[in-house]
Parts: C-alpha cells; structure tokens; sequence
C-alpha cells in the first residue's frame, strides 16, 4: 500500500503530447435537513469493488475519487472505518489509475459540524491528515468539490444544509470552505510534502442586455471567488471587496488568506450546458422557471442555448480567460450533459476539441474528465429528493450491474488515438439546434460560434437510419423523435424497400448507404393473422430475416420489434427476457420466429419485446380512444382480465435509440414496467387527464369478440435494465403532450434538466 506509483509524477504533466483523459465518479453526499443523498449508495459502487477494472478499461489516467468525510469518520477520527478505501485505492493505483482524493462532494461533513461551524475547517483538516497518513503515497486531492456552487446551494439558494438564503451565510460558507482547504492541504503536506491540489469549481459565465450590466459585472467577478481565495489575491483593491464586507466577512479573515496562500497546482473547471447564463430585464419573455428577483431587481436567469439566438463559443474561451487570470496548469474536472446518448457523445467531442484548442493557444490544459462515470441520479432537482431521474454516462447501472454506453467507446478511442467511430456524431448537439428556444431567441453579439471546432469530427458523408413502417405508429414516432434529435435517417414505405425481397433491400442499402436499420413496420392486425397466416408469416417473420441477413452481410445494426404475445400467460407474473416463449396465436408465432431467425442470422442485432402502445401522435391506441370516448360522455369498454405492460411510444423510441447507439445486441423488453388490467389503464389515464372514469365499463375479455386467443398475463418486467420511466409519468406526459398538440406547441424540448442554476 505504501508502494510509490512511478506514473504518479508525471500524469499531470503538461510534456505529454496528447490531452489526457480522466474519469470522475459522482459521489455526492448532500444534506438536506437531517437526510443525506448518498450517490455511491444509489449507483451501486459502494457495494462493486469490481467497478474499478471497469473504470481502467476506460483508458483513464487519472479518477477523481472519494475518501468522503461522512462515510469514513462520521463520529470521528477514532473510530473511523478504512476498509472500503482500503480495498479500492490502492486496486486503482495498480491498474494504473490514479487517484485524485475527494474528501467532501457538496457536502457539509457529518452531524456534528455543518458549513457555517466555525470549526468546520480545523475538524476537516484533522480528517484530511489522517487520509494522509493511511495513504501516503496519494498525491493528489480535493478537499472540497465545488467549493463556490456549494455555498450558493446551501447558504443562498437554500436547498441544501444549512439551508441558508442570504449573502452572508453564502460567504460565510465559502470562507469555511476555502479555510478548509488550505487547512486540509497543510495537515496534507505534513505527511506527503510534494502532495497537489485539484480545486474545482464551476466554470461559469453570464451574458445579459445592458439593463442588467451591475448584476452580469457582479456574477462574472463572484464566479472566481473561492480561487480568488486560494490564491490568496483578494484586498481591498478587489472588485467584491465591499461586498464580502457587507456579507459579514472581516478584513482579518481575508487577509489571512493572503497571508496564508494555497494556489491550485491544478485549477479543476466544471462546465455544463447550464453554466452559461443569461439574464433580461424583461422576464415576461421567458417561462416562469427561468424567472427571478436578485436585489430587488426582477429578471430572467436563463441558460444560453435557450435564449440566445447565435450560440456562445463554448468553453474554449473560458479556458483562455481562466489562463490568463490564473496562469495556473488547468484541467476540465466534470465534462458531461443530461441528454439522448448521441448529445452525450458530441458534448464530450465538443469539450475535448475545446481542451485541444485552448492549449494550441498557449494554455496549460492538462486533461478533461469524464462526468459521470456511473452516472448521476435526481440532479433535476438539485439532489433535494429521491425522485428516481437518472442520467446514464459511461456506464448504465439501471439493470444492477453496469452496462457500458456508447460514451465508454468514445472514451476509450479518444483516450488511444483512434479514430472515432460512432455514426451519430454527424449531427449538431440539442445546444446549437434550432429548436433549443424556450423563448423568442435574442439577437445579441456577445455570442460567436467556433464552426471549425464543432465540425472537426464530422464525416463528409451522412450516413441515415433507415426506419421501415412509415405510415405506422412506431414508424411514424421514431421519425419524429429521429428528427427532434438531429440523428439523419430516411423512413420507408413498402414500395420504397421491401423487407421481404432481397434485392428491394439491397437496393435501399446501396442507395442510402445506412450505418443501421430499424424495422418497425410488419403485419399488426392479431386477430385477422388467423385468417391470414402466409402473409402474417412472410411480414413479421421472412421480412426481418432479410434484413437480418443484409445487416450483417454490409456490417450495419440492425433493430427489430417482437411482442408480449410470444408468451402464453401462465407464468401469472410479468415476463423476463429468458422465459419460455409459447404464443397462443399465428401473431405471436410469427414474432417469436422472427426472434430466432434474426439472432441466429446476426447475433449482433436488437430485439426489442413491447406491448400495448399508447401516444400523443396517433388516433387509434386503447388510452386516446378511451380519453376521447369518455370525455365526450360516451361509455367504454376495456377488459379487466387481461394484464397488461403499457408502453409510452415516445420512452421506447428513444430508448430504442440509445440502446441502438450504444451497440446493445439480443432481446430486451420495454414497457414503462408495471402489470395492470386494461381497464384499470384507462382509469389511470382518466385520472391523469382530470376526465371522469365514471362510464368506464369494465368486461371480461370474452366478451371483446377477439378471433385470436390472448393471454391473461402477458405483462413484461426485464432481467437485464428497467430502462423507462414509470407508467404515471409516462401518462402525464402523454396529457401534457396532447394538450400542446391541440394549442399548436409541441411540448417537446431536446436537451437537459437543468445541472447547476444561478
């Protein structure tokens, strides 16, 4: 364990030819009241001591990681518990990954102590020391993530302990942290001398119309407070000087920081499609989420890509700006966006060509650091509440054990200098699209876009999705979620490829040129596939066997649909991706052959077992007919001895398409997870959509007429991820996205949740 790594002193350095890659592990321990938000307890890693190699295989140099206060010593030094950090830290180390130690990520330490304790620095210092002299040879460290946005959450912005909602618990809480810090590096150095530290904060920037100049000023000089801090530049010649004296800081404390520097020996930036704002004096144009009062002042506090008609450069200038203040070594310490996978991977290009530019300009930027390696959960709402949002980065851990994405392929081509492969990054990210508004876009100067970077990874040629089924629901609704997420595709009808005839097939693929097709077309009418089962056998089961066999015979993906109707209902509990399949009927027989044709043809294609459609784009599902039936007065029936997995048509889509994007292959199923009758369904939607359920009238399933048996039970839950959000929040997106069909608006915005806010 106290074995020195021969890496440790150079995978900092600046003489390596090529930008370094880092992961990052979200590991926040928030407080909000008495209750803690434990990431690693949600992700699973505090349970994986395997995720390690995971993480190695990625090609990372570096990881930042946690020795976090409040797990290790929550009741003390004394009785501190090392095990867990025991077993991984030097496990990184001997794959060669090296650890950059957090010791507390938006937290405020345990119970005994909070952000505005006047103790607080010295008793994280004395946990730092002991860090120290368990693992003396780790070299690098973060005391306090985030230091600055930490104190805005908890001493402004009041969401998190202790729950402060005025300048003066904010700067109190900063100058604690940032005591903390230099505190925590001396105990630190006083076992390793030669430690470093990776301060990171959030890299942000405000723009604003004229009227709004005193606030713009005044966010752009507090953004760099806590390395203003550190580095021991702020006296009375310091534009917030007064103002920190006003928060209640004293000049004695703030020269003690000059007295007593600790500079970064590298600055961690933290950037996301958030942390760029702007701010309007007229919030009448903006949602009422993005509106404020700060300093009596009303306004609209707004991220950039959603106001400003012409995008901001990005980072790169950022990086520029941070150089020249600093001339400090510089690493990008959280790089990440909460988005469809394909955006995921053209933020990190972006991000990284960003990194290359900057230091073509003479910058120091040493790394960029994917965020976050297993993903983060809730931070639509700050980490406030358990609401179950997740947001998937290198690795998935919806299904238990992680899962790597397509950002775990990118990461590994950009960490060995291959070239990249993924297809998707032809198009323009949600950030720079045209349909990003929430607002009337505003002309302004400020922003200019660096086409050049953006483009560098683009192929000359586009290479589209080719989607069968056009005029049919799932046809229709991968067409429009394809065109809303800027992925190229081209859907086809029967007469434009025919999925039966080879030759139509080869044809399409030689014109189009396709890097995947996904068949979502078919024979759809269960019942009269009794009659009519030659052409029920030859579309669901011959036509995807072609284009099986033409996917692997060109090396394109291929995706194809099957049923719950595969299976005969006498489980008596929802379905799993193994279990036996026995259909009842010619329709499920003709699926459940295709199954198996398609995998052995091309083991590397996805199969994807739904059921019971319902969406905002067509007419003819079970919820809109029941919802249209029974707002108008009229009775409906709906079967209720007949089980059921609803699926919203726009969550499998675009689950279907990152699953796509990430090369997933063989049978998955996805519905929005939850087992009920017909006719509870539609009163579920009834109660979502405030109609009255009362002539829902509920009958057996006998009593439907329906020539083709069903099963009683075909509800489907999954083995390997349940990957879509829960029925009662599909439903009442599917309300609010008809409700803005019906005004003209489509409710629809590609992108985030937001991150960080103002």
């Amino acid at each position: 364990m106290n074995t020195p790594m021969d890496s440790q002193t150079t995978f900092l350095s600046n003489d390596a030819p090529e930008l370094a890659l880092w992961g990052g592990l979200e590991c926040t321990v928030n407080r909000v009241r008495d209750n803690y938000f434990s990431q690693m307890d949600r992700n699973g890693h505090a349970e994986r001591l395997q995720d390690i190699e995971r993480f190695a295989s990625l090609g990372i140099k570096a990881v930042r990681y946690p020795v976090l206060w409040e797990r290790t010593a929550p009741d003390g030094i004394e009785s501190a518990d090392w095990t867990w950090s025991d077993e991984r830290l030097p496990a990184l180390r001997d794959l060669g990954v090296n650890p950059i130690v957090g010791l507390i990520h938006h937290g405020s330490g345990p119970r005994h102590t909070s952000l505005v304790d006047p103790a607080f620095p010295e008793k994280l210092a004395e946990y730092a020391g002991a860090v120290a002299a368990r693992y003396p040879w780790v070299e690098y460290y973060t005391p306090v993530n985030e230091p600055l946005t930490t104190a805005r959450f908890s001493g402004l912005a009041g969401v998190w302990y202790p729950h402060g909602s005025d300048e003066a618990t904010f700067v109190r809480a900063l100058i604690n942290q940032c005591r903390a810090v230099v505190l925590s590096m001396r105990a630190i150095r006083a076992v390793n001398p030669d430690a470093k530290l990776v301060q990171t904060d959030d890299l942000s920037k405000t723009y604003g119309t004229p009227e709004m100049e005193e606030i713009t000023t005044f966010f752009n000089d507090r953004r760099w407070l806590s390395w203003d801090l550190l580095c021991g530049t702020i006296d009375e010649q310091h534009p917030l000087w007064n103002y920190l004296m006003e928060s209640k800081a004293t000049p004695e404390e703030l020269r003690w920081f000059r007295d007593n520097p600790c500079p970064p020996d590298v600055i961690g930036v933290n950037y996301y499609a958030t942390s760029e704002r702007w701010l309007d004096h007229r919030p009448e144009r903006y949602p009422e989420s993005r509106r404020h009062v700060y300093r009596g002042v009303p306004h609209a506090d707004i991220e950039t890509p959603r106001a400003l008609a012409t995008p901001t450069p990005g980072i790169a200038p950022l990086l520029m700006e941070t150089w020249e203040r600093y001339r400090l070594p510089i690493a990008i310490t959280e790089a990440h966006i909460d988005a469809n996978r394909e955006d995921q991977l053209r933020w990190l290009v972006e991000i990284w060509n960003a990194a290359r530019k900057a230091r073509q300009q003479g910058a120091d930027v040493r790394a960029v650091t994917v965020w976050a390696l297993l993903g983060s959960y809730d931070w639509n709402c700050l980490v406030t509440e358990c609401r179950g949002y997740y947001e998937p980065g290198p690795f998935d851990v919806r299904g238990g054990e992680p899962r790597p994405t397509a950002v775990a392929t990118l990461m590994r081509e950009l960490a060995t200098g291959r070239p990249l492969s993924s297809p998707v990054l032809q198009g323009e990210g949600w950030w720079r699209r045209p349909g990003r508004f929430l607002c009337k876009p505003v002309a302004t100067r400020t922003a200019v876009a660096d086409i050049a970077i953006r483009s560098q990874f683009k192929s000359n040629v586009v290479q589209p999705i080719l989607i069968t089924g056009a005029t049919g629901t799932l046809g229709s609704a991968f067409a429009h979620i394809c065109e809303k997420r800027n992925l190229a595709y081209q859907v086809l009808n029967r007469q434009e490829m025919d999925i039966t005839d080879p030759a139509s097939v080869e044809s399409a693929i030689q014109r189009y040129k396709p890097w995947a097709i996904i068949n979502a077309g078919g024979y759809v009418r269960v019942d009269e596939a009794e009659s009519d089962a030659e052409r029920c056998m030859r579309e669901n089961t011959l036509g995807p066997t072609v284009l099986a066999l033409a996917c692997i015979r060109h090396q394109l993906r291929f995706m194809t649909y099957s049923t719950d109707l595969v299976f005969d209902g006498t489980k008596g509990a929802p379905y799993v991706e193994s279990d036996a399949l026995n259909p009842l009927g010619v329709y499920g027989r003709s699926k459940m052959e295709a199954e198996q044709r398609v995998l052995d043809a091309d083991p590397q294609a996805l199969v994807i077992r739904t059921s019971a459609f319902f969406g905002p784009w067509d007419r003819h599902n079970f919820v809109t007919q029941a919802l249209n039936s029974l707002e108008a007065g009229q009775p409906f029936q709906a079967a209720g001895d007949m089980v059921v997995s609803p699926t919203y048509v726009p969550d499998l889509v675009n689950v279907s398409l990152d699953l796509l994007i990430d090369r997933e292959r063989g049978v998955w199923h996805l519905t929005n997870a939850e087992a009920v009758t017909w006719a509870e369904l539609a009163r579920r939607a009834c109660d979502a959509a405030g109609v009255d359920s009362s002539r829902l009238e509920v009958v057996s399933s006998e009593s439907c007429g329906h020539a083709a048996r069903r099963p009683e039970f075909s509800a489907l839950s999954s083995e390997r991820a349940l990957m879509l959000p829960s029925l009662d929040d599909a439903l009442r997106r599917y309300v609010e996205a008809v409700q803005d069909r019906a005004h003209g608006r489509d409710a629809e915005q590609p992108g985030e949740a937001a991150h960080y806010a103002s």
